[in-house]
């Protein structure tokens, strides 16, 4: 399932690496992003989060909160969010429901691994419904946070 710009948000209700359960639900009001990363402690993701950790305050301005959703435990995010210092919720999908709900995981990724979620974002506006939606085939890619921003300055 491939979902694009108008379509709904399919509800999530996932545990972050504080072992609290967060639901779309919680983000009503506000625009939210919402990032699926493969796995953490590795490069790119660490990037692609670190970026975001640096400019957060730029998404608060905007009325805009974000979470990260990988399929990692909320053991191994948490250790993950510490090492970094993460500003915002990192969401486990262990069970992978959220990541194919939003069509952002890879059949197959490195070293033979099988359903990892797929480098993606999306913007969520208050209404729930989806105003952005970039879902990379290459991990090696960061999302497009210029696009992510400007999409956000159009939202009251």
């Amino acid at each position: 399932m491939k979902l694009t710009e108008a379509d709904k948000a399919p509800d999530f209700a996932l545990y972050s690496s504080e072992k609290q359960e967060v639901s779309l639900k919680d983000y009503t009001d506000k625009n939210l992003v919402i990032l699926f990363f493969p796995l953490a402690f590795t490069g790119v993701c660490t990037t692609e989060l670190c970026t975001i950790r640096d400019n957060y305050n730029k998404y608060l301005e905007l009325n805009t909160e974000v979470v990260a959703i990988s399929v990692d435990s909320p053991f191994v995010l948490e250790k993950f969010k510490e090492q970094e210092s993460y500003n915002f919720p990192l969401l486990s999908d262990f069970n992978k429901d959220v990541s194919r709900s939003y069509g952002a995981l890879y059949n197959e990724f490195v070293l033979g691994m099988k359903e990892v979620s797929k480098r993606s974002a999306f913007v969520v506006d208050k209404s729930g419904t989806i105003r952005y939606a970039e879902v990379l085939e290459n991990a090696g890619e960061l999302p497009n946070f210029a696009a992510i921003e400007e999409v956000l300055s159009t939202l009251k």
